[in-house]
């Protein structure tokens, strides 16, 4: 059987929408790009001769059921995604179709799981929200270091980034989360999210070789606290993110990633660790890279070639983690994309 290897992609010329692209090209598939802005798809379309060029809204359901008709399933990468994740979904489920996104924003992937997991399931759709960067991968790693335990005391998380150069997609959906939580912190403590409105603690992070011990912010709460909290069994979820990545991101006037590379990849580098915790025993897993936007395509192409070939648990809003064997992912992710310490 032929599999369907048409795929939407809704925010294609964004920073990460065009990493996403290029992998689904490089590997075989045919994006069709979509997104707001016509000039911007269409100068896109001119560096993918033959692409099928599909403008869209959010405030247009009729334009996005034309972006998505005759898709196998459609990819989100248009933030912020607290505006974009509902009418996109929504049109997924109009025409019985995955979705997968790149979200990185807490509240748009929480409202994801508690608006459509009961309506994907009963219509038989997967949808994969975090997919990403953060989200997906921290949430596999995570996985794959917990193996056969049934629960941990504890999971840490620590992003060890030698910078970070926000995008402006970044930037504005940040805005958006920190208007949504009234400027408070999110944090997984005592089995549940909580809000903090103190400054986050500094600690320190003995991150794997070389980059060795780090200051970082502790309570830095990303997605993948979110995606581990909805299928792991942990009372706590602790992430820390390296000092000078917090810096850079917090600067008032930060410039975007610069390019380094022909494929648009930057210089930055990053190596996330988690460390599952148990009755004084502990499990860890790392996975080091270059470059968090560039990587973010390579982990939801390879989810969306699962998702449509089958190979996925069941249907419904499903974490990366619950969605695919999280060891098996990630090492087909190995030395093309990420350099890994697997448990």
């Amino acid at each position: 059987m032929t599999l369907n290897q048409t795929v939407a992609v809704f925010g294609a010329y964004g920073h990460t929408g065009r990493f996403v692209v290029s992998e689904l090209v490089r590997r075989g598939w045919r994006p069709i790009i979509s997104g707001r802005d016509a000039s911007k798809l269409n100068a896109l379309g001119a560096a993918y001769p033959g692409l099928d060029v599909r403008p869209a809204s959010v405030d247009d359901p009729d334009s996005l059921d034309r972006a998505l008709a005759g898709a196998a399933a459609v990819i989100n990468c248009a933030g912020p995604f607290a505006s974009t994740t509902a009418p996109v979904i929504e049109a997924a489920l109009r025409a019985r179709i995955p979705y997968l996104d790149v979200a990185a924003e807490l509240e748009a992937n929480l409202d994801t799981f508690k608006h459509y997991a009961e309506r994907a399931r009963d219509a038989g759709i997967v949808i994969v929200p975090a997919m990403a960067f953060f989200g997906g991968l921290g949430d596999l790693l995570a996985t794959a270091a917990m193996g056969d335990w049934a629960a941990a005391d504890e999971i840490c998380i620590a992003y060890g980034l030698s910078s970070w150069k926000p995008t402006p997609g970044t930037r504005a959906a940040g805005q958006v989360s920190r208007q949504r939580r009234d400027g408070r912190r999110l944090v997984f403590t005592n089995g549940q999210m909580a809000f903090r409105s103190d400054a986050a603690p500094i600690a320190e992070w003995k991150f794997p070789a070389p980059l060795g011990t780090q200051p970082v912010v502790a309570e830095f709460t990303m997605a993948d606290t979110v995606t581990i909290a909805r299928h792991l069994k942990t009372p706590e979820i602790r992430s820390y993110m390296t000092v000078a990545a917090v810096k850079d991101l917090m600067e008032p006037d930060a410039s975007p990633p610069v390019a380094v590379e022909e494929n648009g990849r930057s210089a930055q580098t990053f190596l996330v660790e988690v460390v599952a915790r148990s009755g004084g025993n502990e499990r860890r897993a790392s996975a080091s890279g270059q470059d968090i936007y560039a990587i973010s395509a390579p982990l939801v192409v390879e989810a969306l070639r699962r998702v449509v070939s089958g190979l996925v648990h069941g249907t419904g809003v499903l974490t990366a983690g619950e969605a695919f064997d999280a060891r098996d992912f990630l090492e087909s992710l190995r030395q093309e994309h990420l350099a890994l310490e697997m448990p």
